[in-house]
């Protein structure tokens, strides 16, 4: 997922987003303990993906005083 895909949804789908992501790590990681992992690229975008949507969460997000 590239910088501009995340930009343009909404919260509600980066709240989404984040979600099934975390859901999908943690079968890449139960896949790598197991010895069942073939795609282990697919562990370094998952984690990067899932910053990108936390950066711009964080920056949409009014800052607390």
């Amino acid at each position: 997922m590239k910088i501009d895909d995340v930009l343009r949804l909404t919260p509600d789908q980066l709240s989404d987003a984040l979600l099934s992501l975390k859901k999908e790590q943690f079968n890449l990681r139960f896949q790598a303990a197991t010895g069942q992992l073939e795609k282990t690229h697919r562990v370094q975008e998952v984690r990067r993906d899932i910053a990108r949507i936390k950066t711009v969460l964080r920056a949409r997000t009014p800052a607390a005083a």
